[in-house]
């Protein structure tokens, strides 16, 4: 099985923004195992605007978007060498590839994407994508690193995305709520949208109208996704294998 794992901001770092070691150590072990039962996994991550504020302090006066491009540079370095560590640990080697929106712009582009992570998969080497925000500009980002999971599982043809989230999927009201609750499936063509609250977590740029979206758009596309909670222990071999876990399940249209 195919398989594009999306982590959030919210999964990987802790509040003051420094990268949490040992929940992206178990979230590397689960996806070693699942390479060592003969699936090929790339990770779509977030995280390293978040590390690089946590390394460096800029005087306030640092323009927005500069501000963005130098914390990126520096946090993608800490979250890829960190990545690198962890895997190394399980016997897998890592590849690094920061896209933007234009690097899905033609037939050949996207097409150079495929062989690349086609070569990775070939090799045994885990591919580690981020979207590149050193050189992304606000005209030319994605919406969040979802969108980008969504248009990289479809461009794969993986047979499963999984979005890790901070809570356990999509709910009828806000999750906070205890007369709320969660839901297990979605039929292809379902409308939620009035299901969702506008709140966004502390670390990303995104939330779950943006997971709603892209879960929507890639099952509409034949792709099972998932939405799933990154806290929990074996989420993703669980998700694998139709455990008992809860999330929320976008099945693919046929």
């Amino acid at each position: 099985m195919r398989i594009v794992v999306k982590v959030g901001s919210n999964v990987l770092a802790r509040a003051d923004g420094r990268l949490c070691i040992a929940r992206m150590a178990e979230l590397v072990d689960q996806v070693a195992a699942l390479c060592e039962q003969g699936h090929q996994v790339a990770i779509v991550t977030s995280g390293a605007v978040a590390a690089g504020r946590a390394q460096v302090a800029l005087p306030k006066t640092v323009e927005r978007v500069a501000r963005r491009q130098v914390l990126s540079a520096v946090g993608q370095a800490i979250l890829i060498d960190t990545y690198r560590t962890l895997f190394s640990a399980d016997g897998l080697d890592v590849g690094q590839i920061l896209l933007t929106k234009c690097d899905f712009a033609t037939a050949e582009q996207t097409a150079n994407i495929r062989q690349c992570i086609a070569a990775f998969f070939a090799y045994g080497i885990v591919p580690v994508i981020n979207e590149n925000d050193t050189v992304s500009v606000e005209s030319l980002m994605f919406t969040d690193n979802d969108e980008l999971a969504g248009q990289l599982a479809e461009l794969i043809e993986a047979d499963l995305l999984i979005i890790l989230s901070s809570i356990d999927g999509l709910y009828t009201g806000d999750p906070a709520d205890p007369a709320s609750r969660l839901i297990t499936q979605v039929a292809p063509g379902e409308d939620l949208a009035s299901h969702v609250v506008s709140a966004k977590t502390s670390q990303g740029r995104g939330g779950m109208g943006t997971k709603l979206h892209v879960a929507s758009a890639t099952a509409a596309r034949g792709i099972e996704t998932v939405i799933a909670n990154g806290f929990r222990h074996n989420i993703l071999s669980d998700v694998v294998s139709r455990g008992n876990q809860p999330c929320t399940r976008f099945l693919p249209a046929r």
